[in-house]
């Protein structure tokens, strides 16, 4: 069904397809919306993206291709968008080079991400000249669709390709992105094709449903399942409630032993405070041996280069310990990775599959992963959570019904881009499944709330929307949509500061508003790798000079 150019490519770079490539490119090139469902590592991505990339060749053998986006990926990380963008890459280039020796006109297909790391150059350089494929996050794509710039961008969509769907349908965050699905297909000629993946999703039926609004979805499920190496690693000392910083001591030294024994390993953590402090005690025990460059934190509070430097490091193996937050759970290719470490139950069997399966991630290769209990009742977790994985048990995901925070914040967005007749606008909202059974009353109530606002003594604040309730027609007021994207989201703002570097002026990452708040001149804390002494504290600024290693002074 492909192209020879694609066909070649694709032929260099595999042995074979796996199954699940073979059943999902039989469903999508039948042109209906699917999901697939397959373990990490079984080329899911893949099996999405080289129909749209083929597709996109076809068209450019009748003519030039129009610099208009016409397939937009989804992904709810960062990293992750990062990623598939530097990996669409190898395929494109492999087409260009094969048309080349053919003598064929090249097919100038271009690749692009959109995310809060783009930079504001870069973004000028989209609005100018949109490539046909957008890389996004669920947030961007809310600012795309409330910008006149964005919508118009988004207005040649035909495919709309949704990476690890389970990681945002059980919140707010997955109800705020089925709300800019619907969105999206309003600006639309004709709905856009859904294509949803992940590699653990329950109930399946549930999360196509998620995806396509209740639309016809074909499933394609080749299951969650494969061969893993996993085990419980238990220190030598009891485990009490509290961990003792002598136990701490075991951990880390059979974490050393693990680093040491493996070419790179992944080291999971649950929270960013947890990162630094196992970045730097696994720096200090490598200082002699493989150097403290060896490891390095990876969470959200760090840097945008500081981020990228550490999964290109451990890409191309300067790296041999990455500490990471949830920030490298999902389906990043980060090279390969030898062994991961879960410290702490991660609190879901979803979380641990994804995580470990960063291990082995790919076509007939083994995960492995050690799992450390880090108290007494963290301990019955951790068994409770390899013995659900063994018998193949998931979470169940439950989708949020009609979250009225997040609806009144997209109303606001959308009417600031167009006026609406409000049964219309009632009836658009109702094809977003998690909105499904959304009644009339309640909907005009968040109508009547952002049209009246609420008194203050300096009078009503908050109206947002002017609602002629005769002709049953709505529009925005003036600071609608400046509001909106001021404040667009479902992620908790966490009010950090900014930490900059004197006397070069970059901005290394971000601190927690009361550590800073607490803190004082000539402090030293640690952030990544380095430390940092403080020089000033001021609004929402920290400034920092470099301690050139000093252990930090507040934990």
């Amino acid at each position: 069904m492909f192209h020879p150019a694609v066909q070649t490519w694709f032929d260099r770079s595999f042995a074979a397809a796996t199954p699940v490539q073979l059943a999902a490119w039989r469903e999508i090139e039948q042109g209906h919306d699917v999901l697939i469902a397959a373990p990490t590592g079984s080329g899911k991505t893949f099996a999405a993206f080289l129909c749209a990339i083929n597709r996109l060749v076809l068209e450019s053998r009748e003519g030039v291709l129009p610099e208009s986006v016409q397939v937009l990926y989804v992904s709810p990380l960062k990293a992750l968008s990062n990623d598939i963008e530097k990996n669409l890459q190898l395929p494109l280039q492999g087409v260009e080079d094969w048309l080349a020796v053919e003598g064929m006109g090249k097919a100038g297909i271009r690749a692009m991400v959109r995310t809060g790391d783009t930079t504001p150059g870069e973004r000028e350089q989209m609005r100018r000249h949109p490539p046909q494929i957008l890389v996004t996050t669920p947030e961007s794509l809310f600012l795309l669709l409330t910008s006149a710039s964005g919508r118009a961008m988004l207005s040649t969509v035909q495919e709309v390709i949704v990476d690890e769907i389970h990681a945002v349908a059980g919140s707010k965050r997955g109800s705020h992105l089925s709300l800019s699905l619907v969105r999206l297909d309003a600006l639309l000629p004709k709905p856009a094709r859904r294509i949803g993946l992940s590699a653990t999703q329950k109930p399946i039926q549930e999360i196509a449903n998620f995806l396509t609004g209740g639309r016809a979805c074909r499933i394609v499920d080749t299951g969650h399942q494969r061969q893993r190496d996993l085990r419980v690693e238990v220190p030598q000392s009891p485990l009490s409630a509290v961990m003792a910083n002598e136990v701490w001591d075991e951990i880390y030294n059979q974490l050393q032993h693990l680093v040491e024994t493996h070419k790179t390993t992944l080291i999971f953590v649950n929270t960013r405070r947890l990162a630094e402090r196992v970045a730097r005690h696994l720096a200090e025990r490598f200082a002699d041996s493989l150097g403290e460059s060896a490891v390095t934190a990876h969470h959200g509070s760090l840097s945008r280069d500081h981020r990228l430097e550490a999964e290109q490091a451990l890409k191309s193996g300067r790296l041999r310990a990455l500490v990471a937050t949830a920030s490298l759970e999902l389906g990043i290719d980060i090279g390969h990775v030898d062994l991961v470490c879960q410290l702490g139950s991660p609190g879901s069997i979803s979380a641990f599959i994804q995580r470990v399966g960063r291990a082995g991630h790919g076509v007939g290769e083994i995960p492995k992963g050690r799992l450390f209990p880090l108290s007494r009742d963290d301990l019955i977790e951790c068994i409770a959570l390899l013995r659900s994985v063994e018998q193949g048990m998931l979470d169940q995901v439950h989708i949020p019904q009609a979250p009225l925070d997040v609806l009144a914040q997209q109303l606001i967005a959308e009417l600031s881009t167009r006026d609406w007749d409000t049964a219309e606008l009632h009836a658009l909202v109702r094809t977003a499944w998690p909105y499904r059974q959304l009644e009339r009353p309640a909907f005009d109530q968040i109508v009547d709330m952002l049209a009246d606002g609420y008194a203050t003594r300096r009078g009503r604040r908050g109206a947002y929307l002017h609602h002629d309730a005769i002709n049953g027609r709505l529009r925005a007021r003036p600071m609608a949509r400046l509001t909106a994207l001021q404040n667009g989201g479902a992620i908790p703002d966490q009010f950090d500061y900014d930490v900059i570097l004197q006397p070069q002026g970059y901005r290394v990452g971000t601190l927690n508003e009361d550590f800073a708040f607490e803190s004082l001149p000539g402090d030293i804390f640690q952030l990544g790798n380095n430390s940092y002494r403080i020089h000033k504290v001021e609004q929402n600024r920290v400034l920092v000079e470099d301690a050139h290693g000093l252990p930090p002074t507040i934990p």
